[in-house]
């Protein structure tokens, strides 16, 4: 079975969240891995312009005792994914990019430092995870901002 990638922020963790995480684990079977890159506090504050509710290491706890997660590790590259995985190669190495559905209408090549004929190099299949709930942790920020 393959090993499955995803990164992300994972703040205010929703079920939203556990859509992918639950389909990212599917992908990777039983014996596959589910990798989560995890943004590191810093990052999220230089590239969001705020910081996160929760720390790295709250949203790292969470993610750990989710059931459909192997490994977390920080996301070493920030804008630049390619280091982070790169740094997983070995028993671990990624063989599926999995990512919400959200970013189908972005440049999520550009976002991540990927290139097509990277992913080629790498043996590596990039696939987009449907998100039907919708939930988003923008949302919940909203829905606690306005009552």
């Amino acid at each position: 079975m393959p090993n499955v990638y995803t990164g992300g922020t994972f703040d205010l963790f929703h079920e939203g969240h556990i859509e992918l995480l639950q389909a990212c684990k599917r992908i990777a079977g039983p014996d596959g891995i589910v990798t989560v890159a995890l943004n590191t506090d810093e990052f999220i504050e230089r590239f969001k312009g705020k910081a996160p509710i929760q720390t790295f290491r709250e949203r790292k706890i969470m993610l750990e005792a989710c059931r459909y997660v192997d490994q977390v590790i920080a996301n070493i590259g920030e804008e630049d994914s390619k280091r982070t995985i790169e740094s997983m190669y070995g028993s671990s190495a990624p063989d599926v990019i999995a990512i919400g559905s959200d970013w189908a209408g972005r440049d999520y090549y550009a976002q991540m430092g990927f290139t097509k004929d990277w992913l080629d190099k790498k043996r590596l299949v990039l696939i987009y995870i449907d998100r039907r709930t919708g939930m988003s942790t923008t949302k919940i920020k909203d829905k606690l901002k306005n009552g």
